[in-house]
């Protein structure tokens, strides 16, 4: 969702551009399903690394990619995000930008939870520190670069290049209706999501936040597409029965998961992607996470977070909270989410 208006921007800006699926995610409805949704094109070099530990998939990109990066030898390697393939991409560029004369430019720096137990957050920080161009999402991202001691003038704000592929697709995803397929009525469902290993690999948890999905179906119907890490361990920990209320699905493609969540009444999830989309819908979103590195979907979008650690109780209040109608009502989109990021990273690379 971050890459795909980027090539796009490239294309039309007669920029010579190398595509590398580093195959981090690898599943078949993560990766090729969005690749045909996006209009992405076939990657020019797909790394095929799979799933393993953060240390071994790391240490995979980073091996793949070297040889890719000394074939190519580019003037920019742009990274995105913060998972593992986003550090091993620019950990490999920094050790060969003086030798092929290339620069590393982060899309979405300057993100901060300041929790050092999530590994994203690992990846964020020494991503930022390694990157030529820091190109931010929100003006709340700058400060934090500031705070570790990057020069501000490797800062660029450039707004969230995923709000640029939501507002390509919405239409699309407004037509397509997916909820109509599933017997709920628009703005009648709770759409929820989960994956994070704070979450799903915690028994307490993940008991804890099913519980409180069930007793909120029994105001209003639950949708669960299931990724496959949270159904391994629902199945793991025994905790089936709390999936016999909720409208459980297979993971969703882009336009499906976009069509659901610009229909329902409120989205609880622990992704950070949702948080930001929520708040460009304006649709109600719950958090349930510790922190988000995503403070501006609060302080102007339309986030809160459950209280933590999760408990069923806690999280039907914060699903009732969300619902309040003043929520949205106070809601703005911030700026730089205007759908036009893309054309303003490409800018900041000339």
């Amino acid at each position: 969702m971050k890459v795909a208006p980027l090539i796009a921007a490239l294309d039309a800006a007669g920029r010579r551009r190398v595509l590398v699926h580093t195959g981090q995610h690898y599943d078949e409805q993560m990766s090729k399903t969005f690749f045909e949704e996006l209009g992405l094109p076939q990657p020019d070099h797909h790394l095929g690394v799979g799933s393993a530990s953060h240390a071994v998939q790391t240490a995979r990109v980073m091996e793949a990619f070297e040889q890719v990066l000394l074939s190519v030898r580019p003037g920019w390697v742009v990274v995105v995000g913060d998972v593992n393939s986003t550090l091993a991409c620019a950990l490999v560029t920094s050790k060969l930008r003086e030798e092929i004369d290339c620069r590393i430019a982060h899309v979405e720096a300057g993100l901060r939870s300041h929790d050092w137990g999530m590994p994203e957050e690992v990846n964020r920080v020494l991503t930022d520190r390694l990157s030529d161009l820091l190109l931010t999402p929100s003006r709340d991202a700058e400060p934090n670069l500031l705070a570790e001691g990057l020069d501000p003038k490797r800062i660029v704000f450039v707004g969230n290049v995923m709000i640029d592929t939501l507002f390509m697709h919405l239409p699309r995803a407004q037509e397509r209706a997916l909820w109509r397929e599933m017997g709920v009525e628009r703005k009648g469902y709770v759409l929820s999501t989960l994956h994070r290993p704070s979450n799903v690999d915690s028994r307490d948890n993940l008991a804890a936040i099913l519980g409180g999905l069930t007793r909120i179906a029994d105001d209003m119907p639950v949708i669960l597409p299931l990724h496959p890490r949270t159904r391994k361990m629902v199945n793991q920990f025994g905790l089936g029965d709390l999936l016999r209320q909720l409208k459980v699905r297979e993971p969703l493609g882009y336009v499906d998961m976009l069509s659901l969540s610009d229909g329902a009444a409120v989205v609880l999830t622990d992704s950070g992607g949702l948080q930001e989309e929520t708040t460009a819908l304006q649709v109600p979103c719950v958090t349930l996470r510790e922190q988000t590195e995503r403070p501006i979907t609060i302080s102007e979008g339309t986030n809160a977070m459950a209280p933590w650690p999760p408990t069923a109780a806690g999280i039907h209040q914060a699903y009732l909270d969300a619902r309040a109608p003043a929520k949205v009502r106070r809601a703005t989109r911030p700026e730089g989410w205007d759908g036009c990021a893309a054309a303003r990273i490409v800018e900041a690379l000339t």
